[in-house]
């Protein structure tokens, strides 16, 4: 399986992927300019690693030692001081990328030592931006970065990347080539999801790969970025985006679908099925629980729904 994204929608996928199946990489993006992450990405030109840190922190397991270190990458520094805000994870990456001057192989140690069921790679071998096109009140401007495409007020109409063909990691490009399943989010659409088809070594590896293709929807739209966005526009953006790309499965809750007619068009538009599941938490907060998103996902892959 490979899993493409960033953020807490990639974290939630993963921790539903690591319970079923034992051949998981996650495909991240690196376009993070905000926070820890474009701190360490301006100071030290290096990939911003929050997204990375956040994936292998997903893939930890549930005993004492997987616990202990999800929880270790995953605290931030709080004082008056130059480290705060920093990340554990974040600083354990950038010195592992220091000492071994390789990206992959830097996140290959940091999963060892967390017992990562699973492999991060990122999605390309040099930092990137987004830029984006964003309407409001009939008027579209251009922003750049990740936080400004998320924080402008308006709706993002749609992206490129700065540069416009960066590298792709070519472990990432095999991994997609090798897959039986590739997921696409949850996640920030413009932000997390669609980047990984802009990047042209990658996308050609997305459309021609034998795998089957599956789309998880988000729950919510994603302030700033899809503000009034139904479920069967954020699969529109999609086809808009990369047309020739054909899916399988769209997952959706059912707590999104307002016009069930509509979301199967636009599934069936991309080439796939629509499956309607409830892996919503149960406590009605917007996150996808990680043990009900696993066991429809195991249903979708074994052929059973």
């Amino acid at each position: 399986m490979v899993a493409l994204g960033g953020g807490h929608g990639l974290y939630a996928s993963l921790s539903a992927l690591r319970r079923v199946t034992g051949e998981l990489s996650a495909v991240v993006t690196v376009a993070d300019d905000g926070g820890s992450s474009g701190r360490l990405r301006r100071e030290l030109g290096v990939l911003p690693p929050g997204d990375l840190r956040m994936a292998l922190a997903a893939l930890c397991g549930d005993d004492d030692w997987g616990q202990t270190w999800s929880k270790v990458v995953q605290h931030r520094f709080r004082s008056e001081g130059e480290l705060h805000g920093h990340a554990v994870g974040n600083l354990l990456i950038v010195a592992l990328w220091e000492l071994l001057d390789d990206p992959v192989a830097g996140l290959d140690w940091v999963g060892r030592l967390l017992g990562a069921h699973g492999r991060v790679l990122p999605m390309a071998s040099v930092p990137i931006d987004i830029e984006a096109e964003v309407e409001l009140d009939g008027v579209v401007t251009m922003v750049r970065g990740q936080v400004a495409c998320a924080l402008t007020p308006g709706n993002v109409q749609a992206i490129s990347l700065v540069p416009a063909d960066p590298p792709a990691c070519p472990e990432a490009v095999q991994a997609v080539r090798d897959a039986d399943w590739v997921v696409f989010g949850p996640g920030s659409w413009f932000t997390s999801v669609l980047p990984h088809l802009k990047v042209p070594q990658l996308a050609a590896a997305l459309h021609d790969t034998e795998a089957r293709r599956l789309v998880t929807l988000n729950l919510v739209p994603q302030p700033g970025e899809t503000d009034g966005f139904s479920a069967e526009k954020h699969l529109q953006v999609l086809r808009e985006h990369a047309p020739d790309l054909r899916v399988d499965v769209v997952l959706a809750d059912h707590g999104v679908v307002g016009e069930r007619d509509e979301l199967e068009k636009a599934a069936d538009a991309l080439g796939g099925r629509l499956v309607l599941a409830d892996v919503a938490a149960a406590d009605g907060s917007p996150r996808h629980d990680a043990r009900r998103l696993a066991s429809v996902l195991d249903e979708i892959f074994r052929g059973k729904r």
